[in-house]
């Protein structure tokens, strides 16, 4: 053998080893994309039924707030009613209750300065009377 073919067998050695080496990696890449694939499956064939789900959740959410949107429209016109009433309220008998409101106050304070003043009298009588009978000064 000449040493051209000696240096051909190292080389064609060399790449044998070469192809091994590189084709344990490619072998476990081949089982990882295996094992994605199968979880990309399972992941797929579960989704269906979740989003089923979500929809349906949804669906019912979107019907409750249907109905807070309509109590609070109901509440609204309440509101607004309260209001008016409180007003019409207010125009018709306010100046009436408030005129009865200050006339019951002034006559309160009316017959508290009265009976004050019968009070004031009836002390000064006494204090005269003890006076004229001896009373000592």
């Amino acid at each position: 053998m000449s040493p051209w073919e000696i240096a051909l067998l190292i080389v064609a050695g060399a790449f044998v080893l070469l192809v091994i080496l590189l084709a344990i990696p490619l072998l476990k890449l081949g089982r990882t994309l295996d094992e994605a694939t199968i979880a990309l499956r399972k992941a797929h064939t579960n989704t269906d039924p979740l989003f089923n789900e979500a929809n349906t959740t949804l669906t019912r959410v979107n019907t409750q707030l249907e109905r807070v949107d309509g109590i609070t429209a109901n509440t609204q016109a309440v509101t607004g009613n309260v209001s008016a009433l409180t007003s019409v309220f207010t125009a018709t008998l306010g100046g009436p209750l408030v005129k009865a409101a200050a006339f019951s106050y002034g006559v309160s304070k009316a017959i508290k300065a009265r009976r004050k003043a019968k009070e004031g009298a009836a002390e000064g009588k006494h204090a005269r009377r003890g006076k004229r009978k001896g009373a000592k000064s």
